[in-house]
């Protein structure tokens, strides 16, 4: 996954989310930051690849699951890489079951990426301020498919068009006539070189027309004109989307999975399976 100081923010920004009581820090006597967590509805767990191995994550992760159940939750959610396999096996001899697969696809682009000709009446255009109200109700439509929750206009925002990384001129918008009908919000995450499709959508009753990949070439073209030579995208397995980014051309530079835990108690104390 790719990000930056403002998709940190945004994360830290969910609803809900008490820093004071959600997130744990553990710094060094240097007090350098090696291992950190956060939990609100789903959690995550990072240390510092010098410190692993010194049981930072097992003590974070027994934080996390203390700090879920205060907060009533019924399960806890970590996606951890497919290669790392130390924190693999961590949650697997905690009770942890794989929910998803998430994978990191690229597409490297050594020259111009051609843009194929749109469908019949689909004019794509980059985003330009005013649309954020219309793309969001695009998006969040498409991803109540499968996503377990909305998000409200301020929280998406957080994510995409109020991030100081959101490119709009690397953003295409599909219309038909007036209607918009698809999305590639783009971020440019300068830190690594790279472009960055936060998210892509497409209007239930224009699918199957390519224009999500009329889109991404439209935005891959734009970084590529911006200087950027690689442009990446997450996706996962309950979107079905794989199948189409492989389409396109991109290739999957890393996979993780999404493992999830009951915090459930049975009557007998036991925690339930």
């Amino acid at each position: 996954m790719r990000t930056d100081p403002g998709g940190i923010a945004a994360v830290l920004a969910r609803p809900g989310l008490i820093p004071e009581l959600d997130t744990l820090l553990i710094h060094d006597q240097a007090g350098r930051l090696v291992a950190r967590a956060w939990v609100n509805r789903r959690s995550e767990v990072d240390v510092h690849p010098r410190h692993r191995g010194r049981g930072l994550g097992t003590v974070l992760l027994d934080w996390a699951e203390a700090r879920a159940r205060r907060a009533g939750s019924d399960q806890i959610v970590q996606t951890v890489p497919d290669d790392d396999l130390d924190a693999v096996a961590l949650l697997r001899s905690r009770g942890y079951e794989p929910m998803v697969t998430e994978w990191l696809l690229e597409f490297a682009m050594p020259a111009e990426p051609t843009v194929p000709e749109p469908p019949s009446g689909i004019v794509v255009r980059p985003f330009r301020r005013g649309d954020e109200h219309a793309v969001h109700q695009l998006i969040e439509d498409a991803f109540d498919e499968w996503q377990q929750r909305r998000k409200s206009y301020s929280e998406w925002a957080r994510h995409t068009v109020e991030r100081s990384a959101f490119a709009p001129a690397m953003s295409a918008l599909a219309f038909n006539g007036t209607q918009l009908v698809g999305a590639a919000i783009s971020l440019d995450l300068r830190e690594t070189g790279e472009g960055y499709i936060e998210e892509v959508a497409v209007h239930r009753d224009h699918r199957n027309q390519g224009i999500a990949r009329l889109l991404l070439r439209h935005s891959f073209r734009a970084f590529h004109r911006q200087g950027r030579r690689i442009c990446t995208l997450a996706t996962h397995s309950d979107t079905g989307a794989l199948a189409l980014y492989l389409r396109v051309g991109m290739t999957v530079r890393h996979s993780s999975t999404v493992y999830r835990k009951s915090l459930r108690t049975a009557p007998d104390g036991r925690l339930e399976a």
